[in-house]
């Protein structure tokens, strides 16, 4: 296939309630769809995961455009792909922004699967027809606010519990939600917001039979972590630390982690979120799919990664309606008690819904 046009579109939507965890809180997303078409005219979309600051990353909105705009597109524009694991090989002298990177390259696997009449889940390698999924809870204002809210999720079937924490926010907390809810699948995301010297502290997790405990060091390291792992029998689970197979391979050797958070966008596409796949089933060590707050195409590819078979754990995928009062993708994504139907259409198998895409195009861009 060539690529022959893309178009870049900037949205901005409100979530229905603020995310907040121990960066800070957020309501507003901004991000970029892009649309690739190949010499017959067949189209593929991709979504940027990027925030507005750079808090998760270091990359943000702009620098995702400045990336996508003045150095990725021209390094595809007019250029004949075989297939999408080439994409990565071409982006090569590009040093990281991997969300810029797995913004396009989702694109191209989608196109790819298209015009192979398959479904993205497929072109992948996927074999699960149905996909289990959790709940993210960012922190809320009391702790009574939030066993509400996981009482309202454990009522719609969601099959693992995901909640933030942070120094002040942490044992009292995850005591509570224990003796509400005492036999729920429960894990702990610290966004890296402890340090060595919280070992005690967290060592007392422990005795709340966790299924894990999500980087609760620092963004960059692996090697604090596996001096942590001995101390605890909670399995931690890295993914801010994780950008490529060769970081999951140290990882592992290193003893710093028992699970991996694979994001689309954090390890820089598909391809590379395949790899740390196989690599994982190989070693023993499940993985599960995190999410970024996707709008409905990041999400739809989050569902098509997670039909391969390591993927034994539930990820963050959670339906439409849990952020946004409508998404831009018909049939928006429904959960099911806990089960997310992986659809069966060629590519993603949803469609842009462009009347919603465009009520919240700020800008577009066309290349060719």
């Amino acid at each position: 296939m060539i690529i022959k046009k893309m178009n870049l579109r900037h949205l901005k939507m409100t979530m229905k309630n603020p995310f907040v965890t121990s960066f800070g809180s957020m309501q507003e997303k901004e991000f970029f769809l892009l649309e690739v078409f190949d010499e017959d005219g067949n189209s593929g979309w991709g979504e940027s995961a990027a925030f507005q600051a750079p808090w998760y990353t270091e990359e943000t909105v702009q620098t995702t455009l400045h990336m996508i705009r003045d150095f990725l597109i021209p390094l595809l524009l007019n250029k004949e792909i075989n297939h999408p694991d080439e994409v990565s090989e071409i982006f090569t002298p590009i040093r990281k922004n991997n969300m810029a990177k797995a913004t396009v390259e989702g694109a191209i696997w989608d196109l790819y699967a298209k015009r192979n009449k398959q479904s993205l889940a497929q072109a992948l390698g996927g074999v699960a027809k149905k996909i289990e999924v959790g709940i993210s809870i960012g922190i809320q204002t009391s702790t009574e606010k939030l066993l509400e809210v996981v009482h309202h999720y454990i009522e719609e079937g969601y099959k693992r519990i995901k909640v933030k924490i942070r120094p002040g926010y942490d044992i009292e907390m995850i005591q509570k939600l224990r003796d509400a809810f005492p036999h729920v699948p429960l894990m702990a995301d610290a966004n890296s917001a402890y340090t060595l010297d919280d070992i005690e502290l967290l060592k007392k997790l422990d005795d709340y039979h966790l299924l894990m405990i999500e980087q609760p060091l620092a963004s960059d390291d692996i090697v604090d972590h596996a001096k942590l792992q001995k101390q605890l029998n909670t399995p931690i689970c890295l993914d801010e630390s994780i950008l490529s197979v060769e970081d999951v391979r140290k990882a592992i050797e290193l003893g710093s982690t028992k699970v991996i958070n694979i994001k689309i966008a954090r390890v820089g596409g598909l391809t590379e979120a395949k790899k740390i796949h196989d690599y994982c089933m190989e070693k023993g060590i499940p993985v599960w799919c995190g999410g970024m707050l996707e709008a409905g195409i990041g999400r739809a590819h989050n569902i098509a990664l997670t039909t391969l078979p390591n993927f034994a754990l539930p990820g963050d995928t959670a339906g439409s309606s849990h952020y946004w009062e409508e998404d831009i993708i018909s049939p928006e994504i429904v959960v099911v008690d806990g089960y997310i139907e992986v659809p069966k259409g060629y590519g993603i198998g949803f469609e842009p819904n462009m009347e919603v895409i465009e009520r919240y195009m700020l800008d577009s861009i066309v290349f060719e």
